[in-house]
C-alpha cells in the first residue's frame, strides 16, 4: 500500500430488503482487526434495516457502525457511489468494498493487506455451498482462457496474485489516491457493469490491480455467468431477473462501446442474439436485451424503472 504503516480502513456495504443477510455479515466485519469503521449504505429498504442499523449502530462492540440511508433505491451502483463518497469524505485511506450477500472469511482483510503497493484489489469470490467454485468466473490476463474452479485460479496465480484481475465489488479493497484520481461509480448504471466499468476505468488509469487468491469472501451463486456458446468458444452472462438482464445488456454496450470499441459491442449484440434464439430460446427476452442495448447508445438510464418491482 501508499497510504502509510496505518491506513484508516473503512467497510462500504450497499443493502437493500436482505435484513437477515446484513445481520450475518455486520458481526463477521466487526470481528475483523483493523477496521475503523463500518458504513452501511441502506436502499431504502422496507424490511427493518434502518432500525436494526439504529439499535446496532448504539453497540460499542469493534469498530464504529455508521448507518447511511438513502430516500430511494439507488442501485448497487447508486449505493456504492454514495458510501464510496462517504468514506472518503470521513477520511479513509483504504475503502473495503461488498455487497451485503457476501461474506468475507475470518483474517480476508488482513490477507488482502499483506499485498502491499497495489490499489484497487481483492479476494477470490467463492460459492458458499461449494467453496471450490468460483461464484463469478476469472478470464486470465493475456488470453481467453476463463476459470471456473477456486484451485485453478490458485494455480494461475504468481506471488499469491493473479494481477490486473478482480472482481469488484465483492472484498475489494480500493485506496482513497485511486478514488481522487478516478472519481467515484457510475450510479446512473443502477445495477450489473458498474463495478466493471470501474475496473475498467481504473485500469486506462494506470492502476495496479490484482486479485489476491488465499483471500476469499463466501457468496451465493447467481444465474448461469460464463454459459459456454458458439461451440464452447466464448461464454454469456445469463440472469433470469429482467432487471438484471436489462441492466447487463444496456450497461455492457455503454461499457464496450467506450473501453474497447465497436467490434466488441457487435461482438455482444451477436453473442445474445445466439444466446436467445439457439441456445436459450427465448424471444420475450431477446427484445428486452435490444430494447436495453437501444437506450444505452442513447444515453437513456431511466428504462430499468419499469422492471423494478
Amino acid at each position: 500500500m501508499n497510504d502509510g504503516p496505518h491506513p484508516r480502513i473503512t467497510a462500504v456495504v450497499v443493502t437493500f430488503n436482505r435484513l437477515p443477510l446484513l445481520r450475518r455479515l455486520v458481526p463477521r466485519l466487526r470481528e475483523e482487526a483493523g477496521l475503523a469503521e463500518i458504513i452501511v449504505v441502506d436502499n431504502a429498504s422496507a424490511d427493518g434495516t434502518g432500525e436494526w442499523l439504529a439499535a446496532e449502530a448504539a453497540g460499542d462492540v469493534g469498530p464504529a457502525l455508521v448507518a447511511h440511508p438513502l430516500d430511494h433505491n439507488r442501485g448497487g451502483a447508486g449505493g456504492f457511489h454514495e458510501g464510496l463518497r462517504v468514506a472518503v469524505e470521513r477520511g479513509a485511506d483504504l475503502v473495503w468494498l461488498m455487497d451485503d450477500d457476501g461474506l468475507p472469511e475470518p483474517d480476508s482483510l488482513k490477507t488482502l493487506l499483506d499485498h502491499d503497493g497495489l490499489d484497487f484489489w481483492g479476494p477470490l469470490v467463492v460459492d458458499e455451498d461449494d467453496p471450490g467454485r468460483l461464484v463469478f468466473p476469472i478470464r486470465l490476463p493475456g488470453g481467453a482462457r476463463v476459470v471456473h474452479r477456486t484451485g485453478d485460479a490458485e494455480r494461475a496465480a504468481r506471488d499469491g496474485l493473479i494481477r490486473d484481475v478482480v472482481i469488484p465489488f465483492n472484498g475489494v479493497l480500493v485506496t482513497r489516491a485511486l478514488v481522487e484520481r478516478i472519481g467515484l461509480p457510475r450510479e446512473e448504471f443502477f445495477i450489473w457493469g458498474d463495478d466493471h466499468e470501474y475496473r475498467l476505468r481504473a485500469e486506462r488509469a494506470g492502476a495496479r490491480i490484482a486479485t489476491v487468491v488465499d483471500a476469499r469472501v463466501r457468496h451465493p451463486s447467481v444465474g448461469d455467468l460464463g454459459t459456454p456458446l458458439m461451440f464452447g468458444r466464448t461464454t454469456y452472462n445469463h440472469s433470469p431477473s429482467d432487471l438484471k438482464a436489462y441492466c447487463m445488456a444496456r450497461n455492457n454496450t455503454v461499457n464496450l462501446r467506450e473501453y474497447r470499441g465497436w467490434p466488441h459491442v457487435l461482438m455482444f449484440w451477436a453473442k445474445t442474439l445466439w444466446f436467445y434464439t439457439l441456445t436459450r430460446p427465448d424471444l420475450r427476452r431477446l427484445r428486452l436485451s435490444f430494447r436495453a442495448m437501444r437506450d444505452g447508445l442513447r444515453g437513456d438510464f431511466t428504462g430499468h424503472e419499469r422492471y423494478l418491482s
